[in-house]
C-alpha cells in the first residue's frame, strides 16, 4: 500500500491519501481523544500518536493537525497507523456512528430565508466544497441571518492561517455575486 501525502495551506495540517476510499458518505471529523475512541478505530489509532491533535476523513483522504512537533517525527508514525488500520480490514467508523454529513440538525435562518439557504448550499456544493478539500477540508453551512452567512470549517480549514481570507475573498465575494442578500460570511 502506497500512502501519498500533500502539504495543506495550514502548516499544523498534511492531508494523507491512501488510495482508498476513507468515506463512502459525508465526513467525520474528530477533535480529541475521546471522540475518536468513540467514533473510529482509525482515529483512534491516530490520536494515539504523541501530538496529533485533530484528524478528519473525506471521501478518499485523511488530515491530520499536530501541535508543535515537526512532521518528519509524526509522519512516519502516521502512516504506518494508516497502513496497519487498512491492511486490518477494519472499517473506518463505528458502525453505530453516523457520518457528520447530516449537520442539518443545528442550522438556522429565518422563515422566507428558504430560497436563499438553498442557493447559499448549492453554491457551497458546487463550488466551494470541492475546492476546499482539494486543501484537505471541508465548508458547511450553518445558518444564515440579517445577510451574513455562518459556515461550518473542518479538516485543514480548522484553524489554518489563510482561512479567514478565503471566506472573506473568496467564499464572500462568490456567494454576494449570486445572492446579493449576503453581506458577510463568518466561521462558526
Amino acid at each position: 500500500m502506497f500512502i501519498q501525502t500533500e502539504a495543506t495551506p495550514n502548516p499544523a495540517t498534511l492531508k494523507f491519501l491512501p488510495g482508498k476510499v476513507v468515506m463512502e458518505n459525508g465526513t467525520a471529523e474528530f477533535r480529541d481523544e475521546e471522540e475518536a475512541a468513540a467514533g473510529s478505530a482509525l482515529a483512534a489509532r491516530l490520536f494515539s500518536i504523541p501530538g496529533v491533535t485533530g484528524v478528519y476523513f473525506g471521501y478518499d483522504f485523511i488530515t491530520v493537525t499536530k501541535e508543535a512537533q515537526e512532521w518528519q517525527h509524526l509522519k512516519p508514525a502516521i502512516l504506518g497507523s494508516i497502513m496497519e488500520h487498512f491492511m486490518s480490514g477494519q472499517p473506518v467508523m463505528a458502525v453505530h456512528t453516523r457520518a457528520e454529513e447530516s449537520d442539518q440538525d443545528g442550522e438556522f435562518f429565518e422563515e422566507g430565508d428558504e430560497t436563499i439557504v438553498a442557493t447559499i448550499k448549492e453554491l457551497l456544493e458546487t463550488r466551494v466544497r470541492p475546492a476546499v478539500a482539494q486543501d484537505g477540508g471541508d465548508i458547511t453551512f450553518k445558518g444564515f441571518r440579517d445577510g451574513t452567512v455562518f459556515l461550518n470549517m473542518k479538516g485543514a480549514c480548522s484553524g489554518c492561517p489563510s482561512s479567514t481570507a478565503t471566506l472573506k475573498h473568496g467564499v464572500q465575494n462568490l456567494l454576494h455575486h449570486f445572492i446579493p442578500e449576503v453581506q458577510a460570511v463568518e466561521a462558526v
